[in-house]
């Protein structure tokens, strides 16, 4: 296939000061839950993304120094000569495959807590940290500024020793000293880095003038700005304050990197933000600089790609979620295979990786965050081990993706689904509010299954174990998927609520309302899940003209959803839409007229007038099939049936992230022989892995 020449553009040859990208595609810098702890892992992950065809790849934040100590956050650290052989490594991964290797700075300021090393954070002025924590940084004297030029030109010096290529001036998401220096609301000093923004911009100016001055003619240099806050007149914005220190500074830096600021702005989930959302905040600076400018908005179309090109928006294509959810999205772009290309469905799982600081994780790529521990790799699969034929029952995530995964290493697969349509859970709840594009789940897995002569899709087949027995597969992989309970067991109740008995008792689960069935009156929601499902399913009742209350034992509605960034957001719009969220609070009964709350704080039991209650609880896996067929091993063997396996949901409900994985993994693992080796390696401190 040949490259559609509608797309040339995009891989024009870039100057970046000294250096040159071989085309538009930019990794900007993301977060990745591994950091200084897993630099074997971080550098197999950043040099597959350069094979896939990303002109520059940057790492994430890196700590300069131990009074911006980011934990519980894993980020990269370059503290000291010692940290250099750790980045060094991701440079040498992403220069095999000729791209550009980037890194970004860091001095978060008052933004970290220093819970590590215990040193007092620092800030322009006196501030409690931003965090969540009992204390305060402490306002920079003059000497604590000349301290922290020197602490950055000093990792600028230890980033062209380790092989980068541009090295990062970091002032944005609310993250970096350099840009609290800019806010006002976070800046009242009465000094020259103090009151007018001239003299706000001083100490970014100064450390771009260092950073120039230290990698000489080697490196190019980079500033990543936020150019609006979203807060109005209260903080930076790009009609404003954002536009002027571009202005400002305009020809100073290499290249600009612009973006909205804090995170929960840069990176919205396609629930609240479309592709190309920043466009608005971003367009102008090209109008005030030469310098080549990378933007990001999840930009997954190829057109509207060109479109940001060939309008003068943006020189380079910044990316961090579609990167990670197809890292070869350029490759593919290239050789003219759109259809093959992974889009990020913006549900924001892999931003939770840094939160709960594990490893990077994907809904839609199940490899990522895999490649070294794992060794497993986005394009390519291992070879089938035996000619025996593979039987995937349930078309849902888990089972698309072991079809799919299967059929790559060459088995013959038979893929059958009791329904007549493909998708399961994620068919379901794609139609639920704002989750539309969670189907290119499902889209891009029965794409990349029709391309293949080695898949058979039975729909409307719904098997029993004799169907089972009788096929003649060598490897059967249930994927039936689970189903919402209906008693109200879950976190907060052991035992099922009374009450909660059926629909005609006017209780109803996700299921029912994804199937159509809705409550007719007054109804509320039960949030013991605490992920996306309550806050959605709040919206839809809400939009079908029902009063709604939201119930949840946590603080907040949708409380994990912090991981994800759409806490306050969820929030926002449940008040926005006029739903009583009643938190810290449990249900003990209902009697189709009336719920009893018991609240966790006080213990005080009352009433609410509720026609209808919707439990958003547990679930429970629909594995009886597996149950009939496990215990009947001389059966199984008669029939050839070497594995019988249950994935996803069938073997444990979690998220889509995790059935699309387990899915994968089954398939991965199909007449392979565990042994000890089989356990997943590990990054030891003292630099052997085992």
């Amino acid at each position: 296939m040949t490259r559609d020449p509608r797309y040339d553009v995009l891989f024009e040859p870039v100057r970046i000061g000294p250096v040159v990208a071989r085309n538009r595609f930019y990794q900007v810098p993301h977060c990745n839950g591994m950091g200084w702890t897993q630099p074997q892992a971080l550098a197999a992950l950043r040099g597959i993304k350069a094979e896939g065809g990303w002109a520059v790849v940057s790492t994430e934040e890196v700590e300069i120094h131990p009074t911006s100590d980011c934990e519980p956050s894993h980020e990269g650290r370059l503290w000291s000569d010692d940290d250099i052989p750790a980045l060094a490594m991701m440079a040498d991964a992403v220069h095999e495959h000729g791209a550009l290797a980037a890194i970004e700075l860091v001095h978060q300021g008052a933004s970290c807590a220093n819970y590590g090393t215990r040193e007092i954070p620092l800030a322009p002025s006196h501030r409690p940290v931003i965090p969540y924590a009992p204390l305060q940084a402490r306002a920079m004297s003059k000497r604590d500024i000349r301290d922290f030029r020197q602490w950055h030109r000093d990792a600028v010096l230890r980033s062209k020793r380790a092989g980068f290529d541009i090295v990062y001036v970091y002032a944005s998401h609310d993250l970096s000293l350099a840009m609290h220096f800019l806010q006002r609301r976070r800046n009242d000093r009465s000094d020259e880095y103090g009151g007018s923004l001239e003299n706000r911009v001083r100490l970014l100016r100064e450390v771009i003038e260092d950073t120039k001055d230290a990698v000489g003619d080697r490196c190019a240099v980079a500033v990543r700005l936020g150019v609006d806050e979203l807060l109005g007149p209260d903080g930076i914005t790009s009609a404003g304050e954002g536009r002027e220190v571009i202005e400002m500074l305009a020809e100073l830096p290499d290249l600009w990197d612009v973006n909205i600021s804090g995170w929960t702005h840069d990176s919205q989930t396609s629930r609240f933000a479309k592709e190309g959302y920043q466009e608005d905040y971003a367009r102008f600076v090209k109008s005030v600089t030469s310098k080549p400018v990378v933007g990001v908005g999840r930009f997954t179309s190829p057109d509207t790609m060109v479109s940001q090109i060939r309008r003068g928006v943006l020189d380079f294509i910044g990316a961090a979620r579609p990167s990670i959810a197809d890292p070869f999205l350029p490759r593919k772009l290239e050789e003219g295979r759109v259809d093959d290309i992974r889009e990020c469905i913006g549900c924001n799982i892999c931003v939770s990786s840094d939160y709960t600081s594990s490893n990077l994780r994907c809904t839609q790529n199940p490899t990522m965050g895999e490649e070294w521990r794992r060794g497993w790799h986005p394009e390519r699969i291992p070879p089938k081990a035996s000619e025996g034929k593979v039987l995937v029952v349930g078309a849902g995530p888990a089972g698309l993706e072991a079809a799919l995964s299967a059929a790559r290493r060459g088995y013959e697969v038979h893929l059958a689904e009791a329904t007549t349509e493909l998708g399961g859970r994620v068919l379901r709840e794609s139609a639920l509010p704002g989750l539309r594009e969670w189907l290119r789940v499902r889209d891009w897995r029965v794409g990349q299954l029709n391309k293949l002569t080695n898949v058979h899709i039975y729909r409307d087949s719904r098997l029993e174990a004799a169907n089972i027995l009788e096929f003649g597969a060598r490897h059967v992989v249930i994927a039936t998927g689970a189903r919402w309970r209906r008693d109200g067991v879950g976190r907060e109740n052991g035992l099922a609520i009374e009450g909660f008995d059926g629909v005609d008792a006017g209780v109803f689960t996700p299921d029912d309302i994804m199937e159509g069935r809705m409550p007719l009156g007054p109804t509320v929601i039960f949030d013991d899940d605490h992920y996306y499902m309550g806050g959605v399913l709040a919206e839809k009742c809400v939009n079908a003209g029902l009063p709604v209350t939201l119930v949840t034992a946590a603080a907040i509605p949708s409380a994990w959803t912090v991981n994800t960034l759409e806490a306050l957001p969820i929030a926002q719009r449940l008040a926005r839409l006029g739903v009583n969220v009643v938190p810290y609070t449990n249900i003990r009964g209902f009697d189709g007229h009336r719920v009893l709350l018991v609240n966790g704080l006080t213990g005080v039991v009352t009433e609410r007038e509720a026609r209808a209650v919707v439990t958003v609880t547990a679930r429970l896996p629909v594995d009886g099939l597996y149950v009939a067929l496990e215990g009947r091993t001389q059966e199984l063997a008669d029939a050839g049936i070497v594995s019988l396996m249950r994935v996803g949901d069938c073997y444990a409900p979690g998220t889509i992230q995790a059935a699309v994985y387990s899915g994968h993994k089954s398939a991965r693992e199909l007449d392979v022989v565990p042994t000890s080796a089989s356990l997943i390696p590990r990054e030891l401190p003292v630099g052997v892995t085992a």
